[in-house]
């Protein structure tokens, strides 16, 4: 990778300025190689490498006339080098800059990607930390379901980040492409020595059977890649926004002096950075199926997948970096109300822990699961409005035979989940 593109501004990364310097740097060293196999004189090289310069406002002046910007950029590139000019692109199509400068220009988005990635990493580790005890509702259907902890809760996600950042990682290295066999990649005009030397100077490997193009299941693959993680980001963003719906109120985004939720109520705070991320994964997702259908081109090549690229690379690249640090923000000043969390699980009487009043009638009363299942279900289903499910044991001379006051201070205490997820976090691998 050209050491200089390894950290700019995602939007810097994607302008035609940067498109531009990463094929003149392909240029360049296509005219170095060439010139240590004697292939072009070494003073030509030299003097492309002294005065390769472009200017965007040329370029676009002579595509006007051309309609055809690689020609415009070459052309320019010439026009600005002198008569050693006309051993610039020698032996090249057009695809052989576009795509080698395009696999360059990726493999400096991952590597943004990846460096933001990393930080949001650090960020869920540390709630994971601090809240792998806090006891809160786990929900299925909407519904609630069993304890669980809000640590034991992010370290799924956190784990899913991980396995995100592996896509993304195979992803790079299938993007790391060198392609400069020319036109339908039968190295006719240039030899396979000429590619590999350039490829290494680039940091990139070679295409091995190209078209004239290098195959798009690589581009699709990175878009893939980053939309997974994106789904990943939106399945947090989703459970963050319920948890924020005014009947749960477990955690809040945070807000700053002087926001404002509403024009009409002031006293809205809303999950506007969830929504946000959710919304634009839904763009991330039709950008994955467009990457997928650029994989079928005619024959050695058509052009179909060009003006395609030119709007999802950036789009995608752009949002995903732009999403990283939004969540990563939404996190580190996000509100959690454990003691909500806690009230919660005693909502509607602790129904949450009918599971582990089942089990003890199961182990310590020696009742079938069926009949165990159908005293702990009529006893959940006929609580009345207000009442715990604790109290109305205690209450019931038939359910005291069954229960303790110790078994029941131990059962809707959450102490066996707490311990259960200790055992699990012993595992947990960061």
């Amino acid at each position: 990778m050209i050491e200089r593109y390894s950290t700019p501004p995602m939007t810097k990364l994607f302008a035609k300025e940067a498109r531009f310097e990463f094929m003149k740097d392909v240029e360049v060293t296509c005219a170095e190689v060439q010139a240590s196999l004697k292939l072009i004189p070494k003073a030509a090289a030299l003097k492309i490498k002294q005065k390769a310069k472009f200017q965007v406002e040329r370029i676009d002046e002579i595509e006007k006339q051309t309609k055809h910007d690689v020609i415009a950029f070459v052309s320019n590139l010439a026009e600005n080098i002198g008569p050693e000019g006309r051993f610039v692109h020698f032996g090249l199509t057009s695809s052989d800059v576009l795509d080698t400068a395009l696999s360059l220009q990726l493999n400096a988005g991952l590597e943004i990607i990846l460096k933001e990635v990393f930080a949001l990493e650090k960020t869920l580790l540390s709630l994971i930390k601090k809240h792998k005890n806090t006891i809160c509702a786990g929900r299925t259907h909407g519904i609630y379901a069993e304890i669980t902890t809000f640590g034991f809760k992010l370290a799924g996600f956190h784990q899913e980040l991980l396995r995100n950042k592996e896509r993304l990682i195979r992803a790079q290295k299938q993007i790391l492409i060198c392609k400069l066999s020319g036109a339908v990649g039968t190295s006719s005009a240039l030899p396979l020595a000429f590619e590999k030397k350039v490829a290494n100077k680039l940091g990139l490997k070679v295409e091995p059977f190209a078209t004239q193009v290098v195959p798009r299941d690589r581009h699709a693959e990175v878009i893939t890649a980053l939309t997974f993680l994106f789904a990943g980001y939106d399945r947090l963003a989703i459970e963050l926004r319920h948890l924020q719906r005014s009947e749960v109120s477990e955690v809040i985004e945070g807000f700053t002096p002087g926001q404002k939720g509403s024009s009409a109520m002031p006293h809205k705070k809303n999950p506007i950075s969830a929504e946000n991320i959710s919304g634009l994964a839904r763009l991330m997702k039709g950008y994955a199926q467009t990457a997928i259908d650029n994989i079928s081109l005619w024959h050695e090549r058509d052009i179909s997948h060009s003006s395609v690229e030119r709007v999802i690379f950036p789009d995608c690249f752009q949002l995903t970096h732009y999403a990283t640090g939004r969540l990563n923000s939404l996190l580190q000043g996000l509100y959690i109300d454990s003691e909500r969390m806690l009230e919660n699980t005693h909502e509607l009487g602790g129904v949450l822990y009918s599971s582990h009043l089942l089990l003890h009638l199961v182990e310590k009363k020696n009742m079938s699961r069926e009949e165990a299942y159908k005293v702990v279900q009529q006893l959940a289903h006929t609580l009345q409005k207000g009442q715990h499910m604790k109290d109305a044991i205690l209450d019931d001379a038939d359910l005291q035979k069954l229960f303790s006051a110790k078994d029941l201070d131990s059962i809707f205490s959450g102490k066996k989940h707490i311990q259960a997820i200790q055992e699990r976090f012993k595992t947990y691998s960061s």
